[in-house]
């Protein structure tokens, strides 16, 4: 009965709902960015660049969800389209962690390019962060009304008009922040990232 009472509150406030969750969202990166929160790890370099890879994966999950139920929606194919947009949700919930636990643990590093490249590469990262920030309240608000909602009630709410929008920049942060870790990990940190290998192929040889 509990349940149900929250669920129906959700339904009735979804904004108000969507504004706590993305309050929260905002609060744990925050903290995290401004070590406020003692709670993650110190990192090897090896557990780092670890991360970046299962994060890259992850993404490019996340993004292939993402058009699939983007695709599916058009051809009016509601159940596919929820089912890869609550993939795609879910995915981008283990990104949040898996990163959280990169940036407490100290694992931020500099790409190794200079000159009109590395301006594109700082361009297309900060478009990434912006985007990743402004699509947190919207994505978090179609996904409340899809979860609360029929599809007929969804009709009658703003889920397709947000959920256009959502998508769209959500699509497009991952897409650049795919494109940012090719270019900091194996574009142009390539050197780096094989001397971090080094030791693992070392043992292999064993």
């Amino acid at each position: 009965m509990a349940t149900s009472n929250a669920k129906r509150r959700v339904k009735d406030n979804p904004r108000a709902a969507s504004a706590v969750l993305s309050v929260l969202g905002y609060v744990l990166v925050l903290g995290t960015f401004a070590g406020l929160l003692p709670v993650y790890p110190e990192l090897e370099r090896a557990t780092v660049d670890l991360l970046s890879h299962a994060i890259a994966v992850v993404n490019t999950v996340a993004l292939t969800a993402l058009l699939a139920g983007w695709r599916w929606i058009r051809r009016g194919e509601v159940r596919k389209h929820r089912a890869a947009m609550l993939t795609a949700f879910s995915l981008i919930i283990v990104f949040l962690a898996l990163y959280l636990v990169k940036v407490g643990g100290g694992g931020e590093k500099a790409i190794a390019v200079t000159g009109p490249v590395y301006y594109a590469y700082l361009v297309m990262l900060a478009i990434h962060i912006l985007l990743s920030v402004v699509a947190v309240p919207v994505v978090v608000y179609a996904v409340v009304l899809g979860l609360t909602h029929t599809p007929s009630e969804l009709r009658e709410t703003a889920h397709a008009r947000v959920g256009r929008w959502a998508a769209g920049a959500w699509a497009l942060s991952l897409a650049l922040g795919i494109v940012t870790y090719l270019m900091l990990n194996h574009v142009y940190g390539v050197e780096e990232y094989m001397a971090a290998l080094a030791p693992l192929a070392a043992l292999r040889r064993r």
